[in-house]
């Protein structure tokens, strides 16, 4: 190992070590009761031999060996004490870190902006959330502490012996060195199955999670079978990983007990043939008890240095999520208390990747109360307005994430990054294409569990822009389960339930990704009822797909290939006989 790694393995443990403070008294207290568990361990075998030598081949005092048999009872009965509270500190200060980890986790990764997401599989991160970490927690229960324990129990051990018998001990300790080979062989080829089973892990929850997700497209395309073949071979490799793993426990134990075997009976026959008329049977028997008890940790001690590494390996990862600088910036201090709602875009240039322009050289404004569309064609940079003015993805430079990016979006001619994120973002109400609903009640999708949120202002708020009969005629109304994904709702349902979401929280800046194409006549009009009322005294941003989704907009803008290309009232547009007029010429049966 380079000194580089050594640092980083250093600083690593460092860290681990640091989510102890709020719990340093189970910390202090878990080590301290391993460390007398490791000194006490040798307790126990020396009232043996004393029993053996003094009262059963020496004297035949009964009373002296039922006294020191009370002894070995209360000293069973004390170790049995230490190991439950050495047991339960150590694995509920583990369990205690791995709820303070994960949730610092899981409120980074809220943090983080959408251009992570973009590269990172959902999976990945659910492995780094709850596999991960969980391996954290047998750091603790297994891992420092533990073999701390075990260390001094090996020195305590052979420090007993030495001083029992130096020549005996010697004897026993003869097959030591073959012990720590295959220790350190076993140590070394177990961590490289174990890499390979957490990259199997990561693997199989960022395929399985994607692919149940979607499923429909799946099925849609009879792709079943060619789909469960690549499972089969990820599973797979999953499979032969962790065989490899147990072919090596398989081997390594057994060669263990073959070794203690083997310096039990190296230890009988010197005995035999040097010492056997010189050496009691409680000595005898304090030797061979030693064996069996110096072995056990060094063969626990292999395996709880991999389940140590393991963790190392695991908490590197999670802190690499933790480490992640994509976070969206709140340094605004300004709220929205005094806010007209006047909108305007800067020469604004906008990249996913490197200098790959979506938007070019965007300017435009909008008063506050207006409502504007934009329309054009898939990929013409409509939704990346919507995803800059939410914040998103930011408008200022940053090329550290592959961003480059230029010019200014402003509210009420203040910078929007002066404006704090929960402010600016209370105040957007998003309706997106793609609507997601939680596996919960119509009411806890609209409010999302806002305490500030009554049962009684959703109701209000349905019946403002005319859904709450819509909701009512739904199983439990308000309170219907509408299942993950709201895989139970058509898709304008969901969009219904989205305005109304949108519409509660009383926004200042209005969006609406539309996608009515795929929607019936009849929730369309819904839609249509409620646009004009969710828009009426706000700035409004329609992103429009049909057409006679903005005949009430004040103006139009049209985008092509991340340009704008035209822009005016709906009657100077078809004046100019360019684009938007064959927009509109392609859709006239549906404006009319």
């Amino acid at each position: 190992m380079s000194d580089k790694e050594k640092k980083l393995k250093f600083s690593l443990i460092w860290r681990i070590l640091s989510y102890t403070k709020p719990y340093k008294k189970y910390f202090i207290a878990s080590l301290l009761i391993t460390l007398t568990l490791s000194g006490f361990a040798v307790v126990r075998p020396l009232l043996i031999s004393k029993a053996l030598n003094d009262f059963v081949i020496g004297t035949g005092d009964i009373s002296g060996l039922n006294t020191i048999g009370i002894f070995i009872l209360a000293s069973l009965i004390f170790e049995a004490f230490l190991q439950f509270s050495n047991i339960y500190l150590t694995s509920f200060l583990g369990q205690s870190i791995v709820k303070d980890l994960r949730n610092q986790v899981y409120n980074h990764i809220v943090s983080l902006k959408n251009s992570y997401f973009d590269k990172t599989p959902v999976g990945t991160l659910v492995t780094r959330s709850i596999s991960d970490i969980e391996s954290l927690s047998d750091v603790f229960s297994e891992g420092f502490i533990v073999i701390s324990g075990d260390i001094l129990m090996l020195i305590t051990f052979m420090t007993v012996m030495f001083l029992k018998n130096w020549v005996l001990t010697l004897v026993v300790l003869s097959t030591v060195p073959v012990l720590l080979i295959a220790t350190n062989l076993f140590k070394n080829g177990v961590k490289k199955t174990f890499t390979e089973v957490r990259n199997a892990v990561a693997s199989l929850n960022a395929f399985t999670q994607e692919h149940l997700t979607g499923m429909r497209v799946i099925q849609l395309f009879n792709r079943e079978d060619s789909e469960y073949e690549k499972f089969k071979i990820i599973n797979d490799r999953h499979r032969k990983a962790n065989i490899r793993s147990i072919w090596y426990y398989s081997i390594f134990f057994p060669v263990v007990e073959i070794l203690s075997a083997i310096a039990i009976a190296l230890l009988i026959w010197f005995i035999g043939t040097k010492y056997h008329s010189t050496i009691g049977l409680g000595d005898i028997t304090f030797f061979v008890m030693m064996v069996n008890m110096l072995f056990r940790p060094i063969r626990m001690l292999a395996d709880r240095l991999n389940t140590l590494q393991m963790g190392i390996v695991a908490a590197d990862r999670v802190f690499k999520v933790l480490d992640t600088e994509e976070i969206i910036e709140d340094e605004g201090k300004l709220n929205f208390d005094s806010v007209n709602g006047n909108i305007e875009f800067k020469n604004v240039w906008f990249a996913y990747n490197n200098e790959e322009w979506v938007l070019k050289n965007i300017s435009f404004a909008i008063k506050g109360g207006e409502t504007i569309a934009l329309v054009g064609a898939t990929g013409a940079g409509k939704s990346t307005i919507i995803n800059l003015l939410s914040r998103f993805y930011e408008t200022r430079p940053n090329k550290a994430v592959g961003q480059v990016n230029k010019g200014e979006i402003t509210i009420d001619n203040k910078n929007i990054c002066e404006y704090h994120l929960e402010e600016l973002r209370k105040n957007t109400g998003v309706v997106l294409q793609d609507v997601h609903l939680f596996n919960d009640s119509i009411f806890n999708n609209i409010a999302l569990h806002n305490p500030n949120i009554t049962l009684e202002q959703v109701k209000a708020a349905a019946k403002q822009i005319g859904l709450h009969d819509f909701i009512s005629s739904l199983p439990g109304a308000y309170n219907y389960v509408v299942k993950e994904r709201g895989i139970t709702l058509s898709a304008g349902q969901r969009q219904l339930i989205a305005f109304i979401r949108a519409f509660v929280y009383n926004p200042k800046i209005f969006i609406l990704d539309e996608a009515t194409s795929t929607i019936d006549t009849q929730t369309e009009q819904l839609l249509q009822i409620a646009l004009e009322k969710i828009s009426k005294g706000r700035t409004s941003i329609i992103i429009a797909h049909r057409l006679a989704t903005i005949k009430n907009a004040n103006k139009i803008i049209v985008f092509d290939k991340g340009e704008i290309v035209e822009q005016g009232t709906k009657t100077e547009l078809l004046d100019l006989n360019g684009q938007f007029k064959r927009l509109y010429e392609l859709q006239f049966e549906d404006v009319l």
